[in-house]
């Protein structure tokens, strides 16, 4: 039977390649999404794959939706938390609604969507996390002390529950992309994008779908040996 798949914000940007690369794979795949209704109602139009609308920085709505993709899908045996939102500023004018929306939806997500399903991957000896960081969690990056907080966070999460779980046959991963040619790095102004580029020794920003392969391998059964890695794709930007 086919294993089941769990991306959150799987219906835009490097979320949306990840979800249908993973159905590719042989995957059946659950998609969550925040807000955008258009755009998750054309991605199940366009892929075929469910899709189900909750906040993933409260942990009960997790719980419940969760409780329904087990229902409609099937138990979850990969959980990719790719979800994350942006509250820039600089620390000496941020608010505690900026800090605390980016901490919940960035960080304690990783704990509200992985505690209703790890159970159930420890009672079947099997599991495949994984959880979608960032370059600034790695190096930092002025004006996001709140994400780059909470992106840090994640590989510290990964890397405490893939010792945990590795006895399960349960790996946990993180992917740590750069800058990645999405909806919302191209809403950036011309001469800042040039600017960014030309930091990146590749000479070109990556792509979902380059994020997207990496994301699978990590979940197949050719991944076993891997767990508690953080897997850094900048294109040479931030060398770990």
């Amino acid at each position: 039977m086919a294993r089941v798949a769990v991306v959150t914000g799987g219906t835009r940007g490097i979320g949306h390649a990840i979800s249908i690369v993973l159905k590719s794979k042989g995957f059946r795949v659950a998609a969550n999404y925040a807000g955008n209704d258009k755009a998750a109602q054309d991605f199940q139009v366009e892929t075929g794959i469910p899709v189900y609308k909750f906040n993933v920085g409260d942990y009960a709505a997790c719980a419940e939706n969760l409780k329904r993709i087990e229902r409609d899908v099937g138990p979850v045996d990969v959980m990719v938390n790719n979800a994350g939102i942006t509250r820039d500023g600089m620390l000496h004018r941020m608010t505690p609604e900026q800090w605390n929306e980016v901490i919940n939806v960035d960080l304690s997500s990783m704990f509200n969507m992985v505690r209703p399903v790890i159970d159930g991957m420890r009672a079947r000896n099997w599991g495949r996390i994984i959880n979608i960081t960032s370059i600034n969690g790695q190096k930092g990056q002025m004006g996001q002390t709140n994400y780059s907080a909470a992106k840090a966070g994640v590989i510290g999460f990964t890397k405490a529950l893939a010792q945990e779980s590795a006895k399960k046959g349960i790996t946990v991963n993180a992917i740590a992309p750069g800058y990645i040619e999405t909806e919302m790095v191209m809403a950036v102004p011309a001469e800042v994008l040039k600017s960014i580029v030309a930091q990146i020794p590749v000479g070109r920003l990556g792509t979902a779908q380059e994020i997207a392969r990496c994301a699978a391998y990590l979940a197949s059964d050719d991944a076993a040996f891997i767990t508690g890695s953080t897997l850094t794709i900048n294109g040479g930007q931030y060398v770990v």
